[in-house]
């Protein structure tokens, strides 16, 4: 043992005539292995990166890319104009993990974007833990539409009509195709 480590050290132990070669030997093979394992590694990874850039440049859709409206006020306006249903998503970006899942499986996909082009009027209500990710008017009026609608769970998906009035609501994340026949029974009842 002693001289496997003195070898591994770059020490030469001569045991009085004869040179422990094999200790040596183990030395080298036990280094270029660690070498090789670590080049593997790292191939690997740009590999993954690569890989996740092109990821994201297929997919086209997110959910900054939807009409989202700034104001409850201005949602209801248009969502009167229009003759249209307001769907308020209630999240909390920065701490939320089902609402993080929400926006890449539901808002972010074509699908939704046509529906809600045609059928919704968007109106998103972020209470993050952070509260310098959302600017203090936005967030009071976040923190007034929490209360008026007494959302105790996240993410919530209400549906309300053009006076505020609330028609449905999901609480919590379920599979993305579960919401289209929720919005569409909504929409068909308003």
């Amino acid at each position: 043992m002693t001289q496997y480590y003195l070898a591994c050290h770059g020490l030469n132990f001569n045991n009085g005539i004869i040179f422990d070669i094999f200790e040596e030997t183990k030395c080298i093979m036990n280094k270029l292995i660690g070498i090789f394992i670590i080049g593997l590694l790292t191939i690997q990874s740009s590999f993954s990166q690569e890989i996740a850039v092109n990821t994201l440049e297929v997919n086209e859709f997110s959910k900054d890319n939807l009409n989202w409206i700034p104001t409850y006020k201005e949602a209801l306006k248009k969502a009167k104009k229009e003759r249209k249903v307001v769907l308020i998503y209630f999240t909390g970006s920065d701490w939320c993990g089902p609402c993080k899942i929400l926006d890449k499986d539901l808002f972010s996909t074509e699908k939704f974007k046509n529906l809600s082009d045609k059928e919704l009027v968007l109106l998103e209500v972020d209470i993050p833990r952070r509260r310098d990710l959302v600017a203090p008017a936005k967030m009071k009026e976040n923190l007034y539409l929490q209360k008026k609608y007494k959302v105790k769970s996240f993410p919530n998906l209400m549906m309300v009509n053009s006076r505020g009035k609330k028609l449905a609501e999901k609480k919590g994340y379920v599979m993305t195709e579960y919401y289209y026949p929720y919005f569409e029974s909504v929409i068909k009842k308003y």
